[in-house]
């Protein structure tokens, strides 16, 4: 091609292009961004008696509306989110963390920086509060390699738990 051709072509594609550059005041955007969220999943349980001192939940019954935090904390150890959650009519927890940014380095990733602890029981014959699976001590988050996705929408869902309130006056064990 020679240089004449060239400076024939050049102006050419400029006067096509300005009419699609200036056809909008504003470039058009997506009218629903994707938004990502972390979710923490788990059940919370009142503890049969019958199990009373360990971390079974064998005849255990899930406790609609008991509270569970949900606490991270960021590499300088400052709370960076702390939100409480409840737990559904089947004692089911999903927690999605509105607002949790992760910061500076994989140590803000919330399976290093956030711990799930019990909050209340509604129930008062089912208050106690148990260390099962450190739900007083705070637990970590599992990675279960799960996610919800929406075409707006995308979650990475993490485990906590299952947790557990007992009751504060459990009959003695018969002795044989």
């Amino acid at each position: 091609m020679t240089s004449s051709q060239l400076v024939l072509i050049v102006p050419l594609l400029l006067a096509l292009a300005v009419p699609l550059i200036t056809a909008y005041d504003k470039v058009p955007t997506k009218s629903a961004e994707k938004t990502d969220q972390v979710v923490v999943e788990g059940m919370v349980y009142c503890q049969s008696c019958d199990n009373y001192g360990s971390w079974s939940l064998s005849k255990a019954k899930p406790i609609a509306g008991a509270k569970v935090s949900v606490i991270c904390k960021n590499y300088k150890k400052r709370v960076s989110f702390y939100k409480a959650f409840k737990t559904d009519e089947t004692g089911y927890l999903f927690a999605e963390l509105d607002g949790f940014k992760m910061g500076h380095s994989y140590l803000d990733h919330p399976l290093h920086s956030c711990r799930v602890k019990l909050v209340d029981s509604p129930l008062e014959n089912c208050d106690v509060f148990t260390n099962v699976n450190y739900g007083i001590t705070g637990a970590r988050l599992r990675y279960l390699d799960k996610t919800l996705k929406r075409s707006n929408y995308e979650a990475v869902i993490y485990a906590a738990g299952p947790f557990a309130f007992r009751p504060a006056h459990c009959p003695p064990k018969p002795e044989y």
